[in-house]
């Protein structure tokens, strides 16, 4: 395919990672290697950014800064959580056009991804060349086409790190605890709970993923089983959990949606305080208590993944050796089959990834509906890497 001469637009979008800066820098250090890339502009604040020309220079950055950039958590350009119209679409070719952009990226999950593809398919209809290319990213996994996502590793490793704690905390003075960690539709980042888990009979003890229907007089039981065989309970469950018909759990108590019409499921505590009302309500447990992780899953300074680090960085440098080859596309992440751990990149239809999620697989979900199977352990330890050593007194 021809290369055309023209400017970039990099933009981050939806919510924010440990490593999505990875993925920038990845981006802005290939593109300076090819003379057919002029400017490189940052769009502040995903699309928005752009209806609002709100741009700034990346050129200007310095190698050493952007190394910086790269091992800062968070999106470093702003980000957005904006589902673009027909008239938007029109506005921004408007822009591009102006500036003289031909190369747009866009770093983000699902729905970032279906943006770029509303805007690739826009700017077809009305013959304005333009590669537009998404780069994945969410700490919720659960993108189609990838067998793991930038963000998903680290995001895990912190909630592994938590719950080992929490664990600790709980075997000290009893009761159940209950952590609601983030996820929507997929239980990726709650089933990952399970990697705290170092001694027998440690927590956490129930795991309740979106995937399985999610009833709250069988979760009372479960609670009380646990209790009875361990004098505590540790419970890791996902934000999204919903009922027999599909309605998330909270959404009973909340009902704010986004520009994509999902149901806002983070920055509330009310999953963890509808579990401990229920608990308090219809058992004696006499401490039951309730954290929601919420945002600081995404961002938490110093929990990071190698691997998460590595392979952040790489799809933003395979996307733009993509626009050298194709029009438009997303980069997914493949685990090739082998011994040892190995991924291998490939640049996916938009199509394939937008808007709809990935759940988990039958095989990594236990038959009792409340844990994970060994095949899932298998499967993320290598995602996430090493986590902390701790230990345990002999005698007790």
């Amino acid at each position: 395919m021809e290369t055309i001469r023209g400017n970039m637009v990099i933009a981050q979008s939806g919510g924010p990672t440990m490593v999505i800066n990875q993925s920038l820098v990845g981006i802005l250090q290939e593109a300076k290697k090819h003379h057919h890339i002029d400017k490189i502009f940052g769009s502040l604040h995903g699309i928005k950014g752009i209806l609002e020309e709100n741009f700034v220079d990346l050129r200007l950055e310095s190698d050493e800064n952007l190394e910086k950039i790269a091992k800062t958590p968070s999106s470093a350009l702003g980000s957005v959580r904006m589902k673009p119209t027909k008239d938007d679409c029109g506005k921004i070719f408007e822009i591009l056009k102006k500036h003289d952009v031909r190369y747009f990226y866009y770093i983000g999950g699902n729905d970032s991804a279906e943006t770029v593809y509303i805007i690739n398919e826009e700017a077809q209809s009305v013959g304005y060349d333009l590669r537009s290319f998404h780069i994945p990213k969410t700490i919720d996994n659960d993108l189609r086409e990838n067998d793991h996502t930038p963000g998903f590793g680290s995001a895990a490793k912190f909630v592994a790190s938590a719950l080992m704690g929490d664990n600790l905390d709980n075997r000290a003075l009893g009761g159940v605890k209950i952590d609601v960690i983030m996820g929507r539709h997929a239980g990726f980042l709650t089933g990952a709970a399970a990697l705290a888990r170092v001694f027998p009979g440690d927590g956490p003890h129930l795991i309740y993923l979106p995937e399985v229907p999610f009833s709250t007089e069988q979760f009372v039981k479960d609670v009380q089983e646990v209790v009875d065989a361990h004098g505590r309970c540790v419970v890791a469950v996902s934000e999204g959990i919903a009922d027999e018909n599909g309605k998330p759990i909270v959404a009973k108590l909340l009902n704010e949606t986004d520009s994509h019409g999902n149901v806002q499921l983070s920055g509330t505590g009310a999953l963890g305080d509808i579990l401990v009302a229920e608990l308090k309500e219809k058992t004696d447990i006499a401490r039951v208590r309730a954290d929601t992780f919420g945002y600081l899953q995404r961002s938490f300074v110093g929990c990071v993944s190698e691997n998460d680090v590595i392979e952040a960085r790489q799809v933003g440098v395979e996307a733009v050796k993509a626009s050298l080859i194709a029009e438009s596309g997303s980069i997914a992440i493949r685990r090739v089959d082998s011994d040892e751990y190995k991924i291998e990149y490939e640049l996916v239809p938009l199509k394939n990834v937008a808007k709809d999620t990935k759940h988990m697989a039958a095989e990594f979900i236990a038959e009792n509906g409340h844990d994970v199977t060994p095949k899932f352990i298998e499967y993320l330890k290598p995602i996430v890497g090493d986590l902390p050593e701790v230990g345990k007194l002999v005698g007790i």
